[in-house]
């Protein structure tokens, strides 16, 4: 049987709606090319080159990958914060990800005063995008070291592996900072816990289902998407962390004598794939572990 054509009015209207969206998206598709991709384009082409600035303008001496070379090979402090970087990032996600899964099921409760306590817990994401942490970092209000120095604590880390030792102790010390991260992640998973259908919790519960088994085979699954979403949020956040050791490290290289802006801009590339390579890490980890439709 043959379909019924559209009209030539429902074409043009649908046409109409469809140039109003391309309009919308343009205008940060601009943006995007404009302060984004042509800056990127520019840092990558700087990394192949050693760049001087001076009065008289900007001279490049082609380098071929000596910028890359020089980071992962004579350059010992980028390297150990690299791989302090990606050890402390693989720490926090998780941690993060768990705490903001609690917090967000505690405040799905019907507790009175629910409004202040998510003001409370989203607070520290106002702190953390300002001076305020700077200053907060620099006073040593955001790690306990004192856990650290303890007797217990000390044979405790003197006897795991020397790979589970730092990270240990920086769990330990750092982990007032890394739940400050939590505020955009529970208000993700409390949304998310909100638009599950309750009926089939009822469903559940007259079947013999405890709140642990309806944690386990109904709510988790169904925040497989939120995960992936949360995981690639959290792991963004802590790596343009205006705090981030590695990150300051790269800027203080772009003044430096010794480096340059084409040394930093490669050291920021080498940044870049670890980021990624971390995100694809985690991205198949969690895809693997959601619900097959």
């Amino acid at each position: 049987m043959k379909a019924p054509s559209r009209s030539p009015v429902s074409l043009r209207y649908q046409t109409r709606q469809a140039l109003q969206g391309y309009g919308f998206v343009a205008l940060w598709m601009v943006g995007f090319v404009l302060f984004t991709l042509v800056p990127l384009v520019e840092t990558f082409r700087y990394s192949f080159h050693h760049v001087i600035v001076s009065a008289t303008g900007v001279e490049m001496t082609f380098v071929r990958w000596q910028n890359y070379t020089r980071a992962l090979f004579t350059d010992p402090t980028f390297v150990e914060l690299l791989i302090e970087y990606i050890v402390e990032t693989l720490v926090s996600v998780p941690i993060i990800m768990i705490f903001s899964l609690i917090i967000a099921l505690f405040l799905n409760l019907k507790l009175p005063l629910k409004g202040l306590l998510r003001t409370v817990f989203f607070l520290p994401v106002i702190i953390t995008s300002g001076p305020v942490i700077r200053e907060l970092v620099s006073q040593g209000a955001t790690t306990v070291p004192q856990i650290a120095r303890s007797p217990l604590v000390l044979e405790f880390l003197a006897r795991l592996p020397r790979a589970l030792r730092n990270p240990a102790e920086y769990l330990m010390t750092s982990f007032i900072l890394i739940l400050w991260f939590s505020g955009v992640q529970i208000l993700i998973y409390l949304a998310s816990l909100q638009k599950i259908d309750r009926s089939l919790y009822e469903a559940a519960a007259i079947d013999g289902a405890s709140s642990w088994e309806s944690f386990w085979k109904i709510t988790l699954p169904s925040l497989s998407a939120t995960n992936i979403v949360v995981a690639v949020y959290t792991l963004i956040t802590l790596s343009h962390f205006s705090e981030n050791k590695l990150v300051r490290y790269i800027y203080t290289q772009t003044y430096d004598i010794k480096g340059g802006i084409g040394y930093a801009s490669a050291m920021s590339f080498l940044y870049f794939a670890a980021l990624a390579l971390i995100l694809l890490m985690i991205y198949l980890a969690l895809r693997s572990r959601a619900p097959k439709v």
